[in-house]
């Protein structure tokens, strides 16, 4: 039941314009950003000729498009999220799901699923750039693997975070504004630096923090089992919420 959810809640992604629009404008910036980046490789190539142990086009390309791909699609992320439940019930469908014979765990699963595909098919269109590079040098496919498993953790996180949210409103742009809020707070937590425990702790919680080691190619447990505890913990809540829902209706 859970995949059949994700399966229909995919299915209308495409069918609103909203997703093939981000589909074109996020692959436009991002197109624009890698041929950026592939001409400031070219301009620092003599200097790299002279480095010990110079980064590669790994490192000056690659990363950088997936940096700057995770800030355009934090910004993109809850336009998609809004409407996961919002809008249900706004349309009334929510209390149809409730009546079906579906659990509210198998409610909350196949819509998160649903958009973490999504987020697949976008994944797998951004790294055909990268990849790209293979046709006339050589990519370190490690780095790009860690890279874009950090760029799906993110997103998932985005999903389970906005999937809350969503649950909370029927309005859809309150949804969207509350989620944009929510994810951009834990992007810049940790912007006041320092050293005493209470910045350790925004550290620790900043989604930032725990991405750049993935998209340098490092693939730590702790920034695993975050982004884990953090999908778990929203998904969490929004399947206490509908289940407060369910039992009031």
């Amino acid at each position: 039941m859970i995949f059949t959810i994700a399966r229909r809640e995919l299915h209308s992604m495409f069918l609103s314009p909203l997703a093939w629009t981000v589909l074109a404008v996020s692959q436009l910036i991002l197109a624009w950003i890698f041929f950026s980046q592939i001409d400031v490789f070219f301009s620092i190539q003599e200097e790299l000729t002279t480095m010990p142990n110079a980064p590669g086009v790994t490192d000056l390309i690659a990363a950088p498009t997936l940096e700057i791909a995770s800030v355009i699609l934090l910004m993109v992320s809850p336009l998609l999220t809004m409407r996961l439940l919002s809008e249900e019930r706004r349309n009334g469908t929510l209390s149809l799901l409730f009546s079906s014979p579906v659990s509210v765990s198998e409610i909350v699963l196949g819509k998160f699923f649903g958009m973490v595909l999504f987020y697949i098919i976008l994944i797998g269109m951004i790294s055909l750039m990268p990849l790209s590079l293979m046709m006339g040098t050589e990519l370190d496919l490690g780095k790009l693997a860690a890279g874009l498993l950090g760029l799906l953790l993110l997103l998932s996180s985005f999903a389970a975070a906005g999937l809350f949210l969503s649950s909370l409103t029927s309005n859809p742009i309150v949804a969207a504004i509350s989620t944009f809020g929510l994810l951009l707070l834990l992007w810049i937590i940790d912007q006041n630096g320092g050293n005493n425990s209470s910045d350790n702790i925004f550290t620790y919680i900043s989604l930032t923090r725990h991405l750049t080691p993935l998209l340098r190619g490092i693939v730590d447990s702790i920034d695993l089992a975050y982004f884990g505890l953090f999908i778990i913990t929203f998904l969490s809540l929004s399947i206490r919420q509908l289940d407060a829902q369910r039992l009031h209706q």
